[in-house]
């Protein structure tokens, strides 16, 4: 039997000081504005800090309850929320998502059917994609698809119905490419339910868990992170109906923070949730302690387990792909000290978190900043990953 890795060594003061010194010179090097940081060992909270402000204009500090809309990070909610109606029957990885939602029912260039899985929406081998990862002008963009950051001003229907008109990028399950997909489960996780999806995930996750804070809608303005995004020469406040740019050549992405205010905005499974740093935690230390109280053992490592096999994961060698987020398979070509089979994955405002099962730790790291904030963004995940394993 492997024995438990002991929290000690990462309470010694130097452990605290290298995760201290990247966050502060992140800080002053003006790459974030703010960001609360949390790391546990074996169920021990070995790291928990809050830095900088939650508004640098108001010059609050950043409190450690910061509520942050989560963009990305809402995918591993969602994704667990559907795998909590597959614990209890109601769904199966290898349906049809054609038999839930029979209009969705995009097709390929040449016009033929290919019918999707729920197992390739979770793993992003759907053929979907995103507006922000073609050029300006692409078929998204031509068909007004929204990303689910945006204010479009309409139905998750709606969006799904512009989503099908547009071919896929290839079969299913034959290839791996960032999507929508997790804005689709939401839609069948809707019909599935027979709920309105925040309260669906609100009944499936967010109260078993005991969570407060993390859900589709503001429960304290007060505590709500103010949005930066990357500048010149120092992060720059967001405004609303904002463009991020991202990689070169591809379109900028859509990001409206008043979106969180919106009780009208379309609730994106991929995108649309706030919350808080502690409750994240919280739902990542259940899985990987084995799915209680919301999922069977079996149902949180299949989770965790790489479904993608060798499929190549766009700008992420070395990693496959679980059902919500990635899966190191090798670290040497990732060119990480993580273990193999650690779960990591991040969101566009600026936040990362990762899960390393065999060394029993869990890393939330939430910013007010993107893309800094961001793994395959900015420095700040890198360098505070590098910190805590040298």
């Amino acid at each position: 039997m492997t024995e438990a890795p002991s929290p000690a060594p990462y309470l010694h003061p130097e452990f605290q000081h290298r995760l201290d010194a990247v966050i502060d010179g992140a800080l002053a090097a003006d790459r974030i504005v703010g960001a609360v940081v949390l790391a546990s060992v074996d169920g021990s909270t070995v790291y928990r800090r809050a830095a900088g402000f939650i508004d640098r204009e108001a010059g609050r500090p950043m409190p450690d309850t910061a509520i942050f809309r989560l963009a990305s990070v809402s995918k591993l909610v969602v994704a667990a929320a559907a795998l909590v109606l597959i614990g209890q029957g109601r769904l199966a990885l290898d349906d049809r998502v054609e038999t839930t939602l029979p209009a969705f029912r995009p097709r390929l260039a040449d016009g033929g059917d290919a019918p999707m899985t729920l197992r390739q929406l979770l793993t992003h081998t759907s053929g979907l994609s995103y507006g922000f990862l073609e050029p300006e002008g692409g078929p998204y963009h031509c068909a007004g698809i929204s990303d689910g950051m945006d204010r479009a001003g309409i139905t998750l229907g709606e969006n799904l119905r512009r989503l099908a008109s547009v071919p896929l990028l290839c079969r299913p399950g034959t290839a791996w490419n960032y999507s929508l997909s997790l804005d689709v489960l939401g839609a069948v996780i809707e019909q599935v339910a027979g709920q309105k999806l925040p309260d669906a995930v609100r009944s499936l996750v967010a109260k078993p868990m005991g969570w407060r804070d993390t859900g589709f809608s503001i429960t304290d303005a007060s505590r709500l992170a103010v949005a930066y995004a990357d500048g010149a020469l120092r992060p720059r406040r967001m405004g609303d109906e904002d463009r991020v740019p991202t990689f070169e050549g591809l379109a900028p992405v859509a990001m409206d923070p008043a979106r969180a205010f919106d009780a009208d905005a379309y609730p994106s499974g991929g995108a649309g949730m706030v919350g808080t740093a502690d409750e994240i935690l919280r739902l990542l230390e259940a899985l990987r302690r084995g799915g209680a109280p919301i999922l069977s053992q079996a149902l949180a490592a299949e989770m965790g387990r790489n479904h993608t096999g060798g499929l190549p994961i766009a700008g992420w060698p070395g990693w496959g792909y679980g059902l919500g987020f990635s899966v190191l398979v090798d670290p040497q070509l990732a060119g990480t000290r993580e273990s193999p089979g650690t779960w990591r994955w991040r969101g566009a405002y600026g936040h990362s978190w990762f899960v390393d099962p065999l060394a029993k730790l869990t890393v939330v790291a939430f910013s007010n900043t993107a893309l800094e904030g961001m793994s395959g963004g900015g420095r700040l995940p890198q360098d505070l990953c590098r910190a805590i394993y040298r």
